[in-house]
């Protein structure tokens, strides 16, 4: 169940007058677990839930699926047709004019703008103030739990040591010469997710030169290249454990596959290393001396670092995303490329710093997660201070 009084202390405080929610065969996940709804069970027709700043709140469901949102309290509507949702919307909405919704303004936030633009059209016409929840969202799904921080530390315990195994891994392949491939190194660290108890929707990267200069490369079956001496070798790896409520630990690494790493790969990664600590004090800095700041303002600090190097054409991806129940949660990213994430850092978010540059020949990132508090960031887990020689 949510906490209507925390969120209509929310709404006051941000001059709202409610927070609309609207779904239609799920395709809201954020209104799903605000509401605590899940997302199993059929549904089919829209439903609407509205939560006054004052007040009780409303729902409005279709008569075939009148259960729906029979766990949430308020006065339910019920509609057939069209014309009767249309005649209804008045009602569920009355004494309202400034009204959130998950919509993002020139969908300038994707993870925000689920609410389709007919929707908000309907709404529009009603008289009313669409405005963006992302604020809200940040709060009241972003922001984690003692239990869910508690979670993100054990996967993240069993991370570092699934790294540290497939480092091994490359490097005993390549000492006895047994071939090993990118996607037989990546199945490997799935099968230690699954013996560990974590999950993920998507597999982990493990990439040599000169697919580590694609940041999101896939490794696949029978296309993936052979691990050799004298390789960089990146892991990018993310997980959560597999219970309820979890959220995910996400990493990369560097290795090189031999006894002494190259000058190139070395002074790439110090410059990389420098603009991830570089974002990094500058969070820790503003959060100990209380200042706000957003998104787009660490993006901006770390690749200012790498333009300065002379890389900045090759840092082409925002400096990191927000980290929930998704890999790519709903709160804050640190972007000021893809977007201008106007969002501020909130306490009891996380999420990952992870500046890269991306040559034709190779591409190296560092990632490392920040949990904020309401006093103080800090990095969740091990830092690489350089690139690790697998072989002795």
């Amino acid at each position: 169940m949510p906490d209507i009084h925390a969120i209509q202390a929310e709404l006051k405080a941000a001059k709202l007058d409610g927070w609309l929610f609207y779904d239609h065969h799920h395709r809201d996940p954020i209104a799903s677990r605000v509401l605590g709804l899940g997302e199993d069970g059929m549904a089919t027709r829209r439903w609407f839930y509205y939560i006054p700043a004052r007040g009780e709140p409303r729902k409005l469901v279709h008569r075939i699926e009148q259960g729906m949102l029979d766990s949430l309290g308020g006065r339910k509507y019920v509609y057939s047709g069209w014309e009767e949702l249309h005649k209804t919307l008045p009602k569920l909405l009355s004494g309202s004019r400034k009204i959130a919704m998950q919509y993002s303004p020139e969908n300038n936030i994707p993870y925000i703008g689920l609410v389709d633009a007919g929707t908000v059209e309907l709404i529009r016409k009603l008289k009313k103030t669409v405005v963006s929840s992302a604020d809200l969202v940040q709060k009241f799904e972003a922001s984690w739990s003692p239990e869910q921080l508690e979670s993100h530390l054990e996967a993240g315990r069993i991370i570092d040591r699934v790294r540290q195994g497939a480092f091994e891994q490359a490097a005993a392949s390549v000492s006895d010469g047994k071939p090993l491939t990118e996607f037989e190194l990546q199945q490997w660290m799935l099968d230690r997710f699954r013996s560990n108890g974590l999950v993920t929707a998507e597999p982990p990267i493990a990439a040599v030169q000169p697919n580590n200069g694609n940041p999101h490369y896939e490794p696949r079956q029978g296309e993936s290249r052979l691990i050799r001496a004298g390789d960089l070798l990146l892991l990018d790896i993310w997980a959560k454990s597999n219970r309820p409520g979890s959220v995910y630990y996400d990493i990369t690494w560097v290795g090189y596959l031999g006894e002494r790493v190259p000058d190139p790969y070395a002074k790439i990664f110090r410059i990389v290393r420098q603009a991830r600590d570089r974002a990094v004090d500058f969070v820790k800095e503003s959060v100990t001396n209380s200042k706000k700041i957003h998104g787009w303002e660490v993006d901006r600090v770390a690749r200012e670092s790498i333009r300065k190097a002379g890389y900045g054409k090759y840092f082409v991806h925002r400096t990191g995303h927000s980290i929930g129940q998704d890999v790519h949660g709903n709160g804050a990213n640190m972007d000021g490329l893809e977007t201008k994430d106007d969002r501020k850092i909130v306490p009891h978010t996380c999420f990952s710093i992870e500046p890269g540059i991306y040559l034709p020949e190779f591409g190296i990132r560092s990632e490392v997660n920040v949990y904020v508090d309401e006093h103080e960031a800090r990095v969740t887990g091990a830092i690489q201070e350089e690139i690790l020689p697998l072989l002795a």
